[in-house]
């Protein structure tokens, strides 16, 4: 699945739920997106939860949660958008293999 028809589909529920987790903070539900990042019981779901944290502005704990994922922490200079298409990109590339 390319980035643009994950961003394109309605029904989430067979993919994972990290990604049903970045699919309902684009749809603006940001707690629904939380609760499902943090069911991911996951790296991936840790990396969608320091992004949900880093968007509403809690740095300190987004940068708990890039540590537990594994992932660098980003800075202001990366918009929200590209790491969100960064994260998606990356866990579908994951799903595809």
């Amino acid at each position: 699945m390319t980035l643009d028809e994950f961003k394109a589909l309605e029904n989430t529920s067979e993919l994972d739920r990290a990604l049903q987790a970045l699919a309902e903070d684009r749809k603006g539900d940001w707690d629904g997106a939380h609760d499902l990042a943090q069911a991911a019981n996951s790296k991936d779901g840790d990396w969608v939860h320091a992004y949900l944290h880093r968007k509403e502005g809690d740095i300190g704990n987004a940068g708990y949660w890039y540590a537990r994922a594994g992932q660098p922490r980003v800075g202001t200079e990366v918009s929200l958008e590209s790491e969100w298409d960064e994260i998606a990109a990356a866990l579908l590339a994951k799903q595809a293999d």
